[in-house]
Parts: C-alpha cells; sequence; structure tokens
C-alpha cells in the first residue's frame, strides 16, 4: 500500500473548478486524521501561475505536466499522464471530483492503474486504514459504503456535497514529465461549443430552478430565466422537457441528465418520477410548485405548493426583487 492522498485538480481556460477545492479540502480532512500528505496532479497549458493555489486549501505539494498538448482534456492523454505520475509515486488514495470531466477521467484511470473505484460518493472516510465511501444506488433509493480493494483506493465525490475549507499548506510546485507521445494519441479536440449565457455551470450552482412537462413549452421557460438570473441560479430541466425539444439535453437533470446538489433545487411544474429525484434529490432544500397535490415530488420536497406555476413564478420574481 502506497502512501499519501492524492487528488486530480480539474482547470478550464485556466481557473480551477470549484469541485477540485471541495476534492482538496475533503483529502485534507481525511490526510489530517491518517497523518498523510496531500498532492495533487495538474495537467493544462499556461497553467503553472495557478498551480500553487491548491496550497490554499489543504495541498502540500503539486505534481504539475505543463504542455500545449493538455491545453484541452482529451481522455487518452490526461489518463495516460496520471497513470504516470500516479504509478512512480504510488499514493494510497486518489481522490477526482464526479464531474463530466472526472467520470471520465476516473474510468480510464480504473482500468490503467488496474485498481478499483466507487464513484459518485457522496461521504467518505477512513475505517481501519481502509478507504469508506459512501454512494448512492438504486437511483438514490439506498445508500450503500464502498471497500476499494486494490491500491490506490480511488473514488469520485459529487459536486456540491463536500464544503471548500481554506487549510493553508506549502503548495509546492513540481514540474514532472507526462511522457505523453502525441502521435499516439487517438483523439483530439476539433471545436469546442461553449454556453454563451453567462449563468453559472448546473453541477455548480448553489440554486438550480428546474420546469419540466407543466412549462407547456419552450416559452414557458422565460419566468425560470428571469427568476434565475435574479438569484444568480442555474436553470435546469426534466427529462420530459428535454426530450419534448423545449430545452437543450445539457440543461437536463436526472439519472440520465447531470446529478445537482445545490443548496435550494425549485422544481416547477415537475411530477417527480424516480428518475428525475436521482439526479437532485440530495440537494439541501427542495421546493416544489405543482397543480397537481398527489405529485411524487412532494414526498420530497421541504416546502410545497400547489398552484399554477405561472401565478406562483412570477410572484416570487417580484418579491426577490423588492427584497434585492
Amino acid at each position: 500500500m502506497g502512501k499519501g492522498i492524492w487528488i486530480v485538480a480539474e482547470q478550464r481556460d485556466g481557473a480551477f473548478r470549484k469541485v477540485t477545492f471541495e476534492v482538496a479540502s475533503t483529502a485534507r480532512k481525511l490526510a489530517d486524521g491518517a497523518g498523510e500528505e496531500v498532492c495533487a496532479v495538474v495537467l493544462g497549458s499556461g497553467v503553472e501561475g495557478i498551480a500553487g493555489e491548491l496550497g490554499k486549501y489543504g495541498v502540500d505539494k503539486v505534481y504539475l505536466a505543463d504542455d500545449p498538448l493538455f491545453e484541452q482534456y482529451t481522455t487518452d492523454a490526461y489518463s495516460a499522464a496520471v497513470a504516470k505520475i500516479v504509478k512512480e509515486k504510488d499514493p494510497a488514495v486518489l481522490l477526482l471530483g464526479a464531474s463530466v470531466e472526472g467520470k471520465d477521467l476516473s474510468a480510464r484511470l480504473v482500468g490503467k492503474l488496474a485498481t478499483g473505484l466507487a464513484s459518485d460518493c457522496t461521504d467518505v472516510k477512513f475505517e481501519g486504514g481502509k478507504l469508506i465511501a459512501t454512494r448512492p444506488m438504486y437511483a438514490g433509493k439506498a445508500f450503500a459504503e464502498v471497500e476499494i480493494l486494490g491500491s490506490p483506493q480511488m473514488a469520485s465525490l459529487r459536486p456540491n456535497v463536500f464544503p471548500v475549507v481554506e487549510n493553508a499548506k506549502a503548495g509546492t510546485v513540481e514540474k514532472f514529465d507526462a511522457g505523453v507521445d502525441a502521435s499516439a494519441l487517438k483523439t483530439k479536440v476539433s471545436e469546442v461549443s461553449k454556453d454563451t449565457s453567462g449563468r453559472v455551470e448546473l453541477t455548480e450552482a448553489t440554486i438550480v430552478i428546474s420546469g419540466g412537462r407543466g412549462m407547456k413549452g419552450p416559452e414557458g421557460y422565460k419566468i425560470l430565466e428571469e427568476l434565475a438570473d435574479l438569484l444568480g441560479a442555474a436553470v435546469g430541466a426534466s427529462r420530459a422537457a428535454v426530450d419534448a425539444g423545449w430545452r437543450p439535453q445539457t440543461d437536463q437533470v436526472g439519472q440520465t441528465g447531470k446529478v445537482v446538489s445545490p443548496n435550494l433545487y425549485v422544481a416547477c411544474g415537475i411530477s417527480g418520477a424516480i428518475q428525475h429525484l436521482a439526479g437532485m434529490s440530495s440537494s439541501k432544500f427542495i421546493v416544489a410548485i405543482n397543480k397537481d397535490e398527489e405529485a411524487p415530488i412532494f414526498a420530497k420536497a421541504d416546502y410545497g405548493i400547489v398552484d399554477d406555476l405561472f401565478k406562483v413564478v412570477p410572484e416570487m420574481t417580484a418579491e426577490v426583487k423588492k427584497i434585492l
């Protein structure tokens, strides 16, 4: 068994994603209890200037591969680089964020490192020197405690579940040669299409306002967007709304969409099928607005409003404007 608790940092356009600070803070907490050090792997192009920032969140040492090859994320380049340094240094634990990138990368790393992975975890702890991870199963109806066999013990952590805690450490940066041959890579990024709405990314949002079949059509989302803009929230959708073509697939919350864990989740005109609940049930506060008082969403909601959302949401928006 190796030593040290490692994380794989995630950055985009020269800035670390919030989930990286959550994973670093969690690694620090585990390390303090086990008397271990925390190391981070940072890949990117022109990111040497930000690498040391991770020290603020409890990282003792940063292993950096700064190369134009890593400017855009590709599975084969990133997995080859991380696997190389992990095999060389042999850490006991390797943590990633369960973001879109993290889920993709962790799955490939597990194969390269021939170890085990607990994915999309909502809790991690040490018991008898072993990492025990808690993860939802059966669309969030049950939780399993998983022990990872193999080394390093790997887990990906659900975004917005673990707190960001500042705990200043050295954050010493050491460059390493990733040894990735560009000619051997099977994929490359040909185009990047960005969301230009200016809203926060769905999985990182602290407030999410979602609409379902009850929105009646794409134009119905204007009232949700107005409220979201006031609150600095993201706008989500149920699968029914996405399948109807009212919202893009990137907005879909649920088992076949994105898993979100905001402080506040407002479900408007969403009945609450189990597949949707799987994507938002770990939200801290859930507000449901639906005309159908029998809608399953009310069983999960902290606050429920049985009324027409087209009457309620504009009233909420008006009240928020007064407060702000």
